[in-house]
């Protein structure tokens, strides 16, 4: 087979139905060896977004999320969508055209250093040639696997996509230890001494599905749970245990609780979200995890690295008929939270919007959510039911993710129905991608807040008793028209018409815009300062 060929074949087998990028000339070889194999390139209208998609199928199928960019601009581009699957901890392997050997280190148009640009974004960069091709290709798919999942970066010199290759099988040339020795009896000491533990979920429990595992676990032995932004979900948000999440909208309620803890328990918790010691007080930590992780030399803090049932073994050492679990204590602390949050949906703001949001969608909605105010929002009050899923970026943190996160969604989910929540500012950044929704008519709600403003800037500006300032967006009206790249849009400005709206939205099958032109007052209320 040729280099193209190989590779097309080798993702196919493996499960990849779906490149997305922007190509260049070099590309071409490629695009037509992915299309015999099976595997559909995707064309988006911004390389950032072929990065996000890519990171988010890799979220939703567990199978490694695909994605190419041409030379210079392409590449940069595109290392946006690829620093999030770092951060955000998804298996992605991105493809980038370079130049051939002979031009590599001349002055030429495009050509800059793709190696050492994505050296710090990925888990690995490797440059392909005609000998390295299957060891290159294996590791890479088993490297973004593992933990932690994320990026690996290859790139295609220009001149070798139909060189003819020898496959023989190759066992590859890099993987990851993550040996840590663990101190056993501090941690069962620590475990058997705790009275009021509290356990703190995150990205890492979320990424490893352990839901049902934590549910079982703390049917026999209660404590309150919170649980990180990219977490949310993991335990159902009406469990007796649950007690909200963690740095998003009214989070400093929480702080009665976890101050009364003598032992916060951190299960998969990923500190890239939320360092500990932003938020926890002067106690023990004892951390779980399927690798050691960096702490703040002040944490008093015992790391358990290991598989995930040796969690919940070791576990079985709290003294459970010794624990104190205050539910009504929870229970008063969220209902108290839920109070302050529905005081904010008289008129049409944020909070309002999204209660017609959740009345009116489906349970099993997949909703996408975008960098900015109305985020700390749906991290913390939005209910994800049994089934439904909320995909946002934390650890990364691009505006611009939501659209492009909606569109990987509804493409691995035709069937399901796919709603984007974002803000106009993370709109202006992918509207170019409401073309990608109509080419491959992709039936997303894409839902816009309107509040003309770069909303949470406005606010840390604020909190320094500074005037506003670089935040205004706009004048007017974001859209002015029903049409944009010939997708329908829908206004509305009232609780009455954002209902209607969105049932609207519901009953079409093609991808709609809602401009959600809401009063931001609410984000300086709900929104907590650190």
């Amino acid at each position: 087979m040729t280099i193209a060929e190989y590779i097309a074949n080798h993702l196919f087998a493996h499960g990849v139905r779906y490149v997305f990028g922007i190509p260049g000339g070099p590309s071409i070889p490629y695009m037509e060896a992915f299309k015999n194999a099976g595997i559909e390139f995707i064309l988006t209208s911004n390389e950032a977004s072929a990065g996000i998609m890519a990171d988010v199928t890799a979220r939703l199928t567990g199978i490694t999320g695909v994605c190419h960019a041409t030379f210079g601009p392409g590449a940069t581009n595109i290392s946006t969508g690829v620093g999030g699957a770092l951060l955000d901890r998804s298996p992605v392997i991105v493809f980038t055209s370079e130049m051939d050997d002979n031009m590599l280190n001349r002055t030429t148009q495009m050509n800059i250093n793709h190696q050492k640009l994505f050296e710090p974004l990925t888990k690995a960069t490797y440059r392909l040639n005609a000998e390295n091709v299957v060891e290159v290709l294996e590791s890479a798919l088993r490297l973004c696997h593992e933990s932690y999942p994320g990026p690996v970066h290859i790139g295609l010199p220009a001149d070798i996509s139909d060189i003819e290759i020898n496959t023989t099988s190759s066992s590859g040339f890099m993987t990851e230890n993550n040996y840590f020795q663990n101190n056993i009896q501090k941690i069962i000491s620590l475990l058997e001494k705790s009275r009021r533990p509290l356990m703190a979920a995150g990205l890492t429990a979320a990424r490893l599905e352990l839901k049902d595992k934590l549910i079982s676990f703390l049917d026999t032995c209660k404590m309150p749970v919170v649980v990180t932004p990219m977490a949310k979900g993991v335990i159902p948000e009406n469990h007796p245990c649950y007690a909200g999440v963690l740095m998003h909208s009214l989070s400093d309620y929480l702080e009665d609780i976890y101050e009364k803890s003598d032992l916060v328990i951190g299960i998969g918790y990923d500190p890239v979200e939320f360092n500990y010691e932003a938020w926890m007080p002067d106690i023990p930590l004892l951390h779980f995890d399927t690798r050691e992780t960096d702490m703040s030399s002040k944490a008093i803090v015992t790391q358990f690295i290991g598989p995930v049932d040796e969690w919940f073994g070791m576990l079985k050492n709290l003294n459970t008929g010794s624990l104190i679990f205050e539910e009504a204590v929870i229970k008063g602390i969220r209902d108290e939270m839920a109070s302050v949050y529905n005081g904010f949906t008289s008129h049409f703001g944020p909070a309002a919007a999204l209660r017609v949001l959740q009345d009116e969608l489906p349970e099993d909605v997949i909703l996408t959510s975008d960098v900015g105010s109305h985020l700390h929002l749906i991290g913390q009050f939005w209910n994800t039911h049994e089934n439904g899923k909320l995909i946002m970026t934390n650890g990364w943190s691009s505006m611009g993710f939501g659209i492009p996160a909606a569109m990987a969604a509804q493409m691995n989910y035709p069937d399901a129905t796919v709603v984007c929540v974002t803000g106009d500012g993370g709109f202006l950044m992918m509207a170019g991608e409401m073309v990608t929704l109509r080419r491959y008519n992709l039936p997303v709600i894409v839902i816009v807040f309107s509040d003309g403003e770069l909303n949470l800037i406005k606010i840390k500006q604020s909190w320094k008793e500074l005037p506003a300032y670089g935040t205004l967006l706009y004048h007017a009206d974001l859209f002015d028209t029903d049409i944009f790249l010939g997708i329908k849009v829908l206004r509305a400005d009232s609780l009455e018409g954002m209902r209607k709206a969105t049932i609207e939205a519901l009953s079409v099958n093609e991808p709609v815009i809602i401009n959600a032109v809401i009063d931001p007052e609410d984000y300086k209320w709900l929104i907590v300062r650190r």
